[in-house]
């Protein structure tokens, strides 16, 4: 409950806030709160629905003004480290998109999701370096790395980012380039909310008017044939194709495809822009194992989410991923047994191809780490009244025990549920990047402000 003094003070901050300002007894508090991840929520002193740079700005101030921690809220898909008596700022209203043709690049507020920046520059022949799903907000995905659908060929969506504006401990917003505060804008792009709130992304895009892609589902009863041709295939593609595979169980409803529904499967993924190879490169694949469906063509950019098929609707899920640097027999024996069709707990499997431009470093250096992966393994898990977190962590963490001597890290994008702020910081950067990363902490952040998070701890 708000002292009469913090409300008084919440009042003087709403007064110089054009968005929405917040106590826990306000209407509308709880649905600010709201996101993508519907199993945990942020539980702050105050938020601030921020509509400007300027909004944000004094929301920090505020947060500093009074020793509370800062947490950063978009669309609510990557929620973890969650923020207890903070002040949390909701950027989902600073939502704008304005694409350059000619410098073939967009600036890209910091609430926007991808499928907004798609609609804005396919009408110019252009793509941004987006994901699997169109509902992922743009600032987190990339400040993270971004791991995008044509990641192999163009790299991560952070190597693209030309431009951050972003509202550090000081209250001050500051315009960060290669150019301007260098030591800040390799920090931002891999170090995510760490150093600051960012408001606006300006972000390279590509020329590509159409790609080839999606899918083919086959029954898991053939998932060892599967994922052995899985292995050998992307020994030898080009980098201009990017693939997974992921295994899912399909509840018996109608909302499913009738070859899906009820049955555990495997679902196999394409992307690329060589319209001209592509389906040369996934031929053969039908002749793999009997196939129950089939969605492979060329389609537009806009389209794109249509090759994964990833719920859009907030559910509760938990997980983890794992960096490898091969993937062997040994690797596939454990994915089939400990999260496949008879696995004690039901998962959600998506193992990518990773290498091609993604191991290679960008044009502009960032702390983006582990570039030697060549694919990542994410395992999720919905807990329910049968299965329960416990559960839940304990199926996974036999997962990653048993493909630990081939992991070399993890992504900081898919760390699923609540965890504590330095659970995984030490698989999440190279040593020396991590390093240099506490090093900057403790010049732009030495307070910490920016704790709600996988955090980064200022250097001593």
């Amino acid at each position: 409950m708000a002292t009469d003094d913090m409300r008084d003070q919440v009042s003087e901050l709403a007064e110089r806030v054009r968005g929405p300002v917040l106590l826990p007894d306000q209407e509308g508090f709880e649905e600010e709160l709201s996101g993508f991840q519907a199993g945990y929520r942020h539980q702050p002193a105050v938020v601030v629905g921020a509509e400007t740079a300027e909004d944000v700005r004094a929301a920090v101030r505020f947060a500093v003004t009074h020793g509370m921690a800062v947490a950063v809220q978009s669309t609510g898909h990557g929620v973890t480290v969650l923020d207890e008596g903070g002040v949390l700022i909701s950027t989902k209203r600073m939502h704008d998109v304005t694409v350059d043709p000619e410098s073939r690049s967009a600036r890209i507020q910091a609430g926007a999701r991808w499928e907004q920046v798609v609609a804005a520059a396919e009408p110019h022949g252009l793509v941004p370096p987006s994901g699997s799903a169109g509902h992922v907000g743009v600032a987190g995905y990339t400040l993270a790395g971004g791991l995008g659908l044509l990641a192999r060929e163009i790299g991560y969506a952070a190597d693209h980012v030309r431009a951050i504006d972003v509202v550090t401990a000081d209250g001050e917003l500051r315009r960060v380039t290669a150019d301007s505060e260098s030591d800040l804008f390799w920090a931002l792009r891999g170090g995510r909310d760490n150093f600051g709130v960012v408001t606006s992304l300006e972000i390279a895009l590509h020329p590509v008017e159409r790609i080839y892609g999606g899918g083919i589902f086959f029954g898991s009863e053939h998932a060892e044939k599967i994922l052995d041709f899985f292995q050998e295939w992307t020994s030898q593609v080009p980098e201009a194709m990017t693939s997974s595979v992921g295994m899912i169980g399909y509840p018996p409803i109608p909302v499913f495809p009738e070859p899906l529904r009820g049955r555990h499967v495997v679902h196999v993924r394409f992307a690329t822009t060589d319209l001209k190879r592509g389906p040369e490169l996934v031929r053969p694949w039908l002749d793999v194992a009997p196939t129950l469906l089939e969605h492979l063509g060329e389609l537009p950019y806009s389209e794109a989410g249509s090759i994964y098929r990833e719920p859009n609707f907030a559910h509760y899920y938990d997980g983890n991923s794992v960096l490898l640097s091969e993937l062997n027999a040994q690797i596939l024996e454990a994915v089939r047994e400990l999260a496949g069709a008879e696995a004690q707990v039901p998962c959600v499997v998506d193992l990518r191809h990773l290498g091609g431009a993604l191991s290679r470093p960008p044009a502009v250096a960032n702390a983006v780490s582990f570039r030697n992966a060549q694919y990542i393994l994410r395992v999720l898990s919905g807990p329910d009244d049968a299965v329960g977190l416990g559960e839940v962590r304990a199926a996974h963490d036999r997962i990653d025990k048993a493909v630990e001597p081939w992991t070399i890290g993890r992504a900081l994008n898919f760390v699923y549920g609540m965890r504590a702020a330095d659970d995984f910081r030490s698989e999440l950067y190279e040593e020396a990047v991590l390093a240099r990363l506490s090093a900057l902490k403790a010049h732009y952040d030495p307070s910490n402000v920016f704790r709600r998070n996988q955090n980064i701890e200022p250097a001593v």
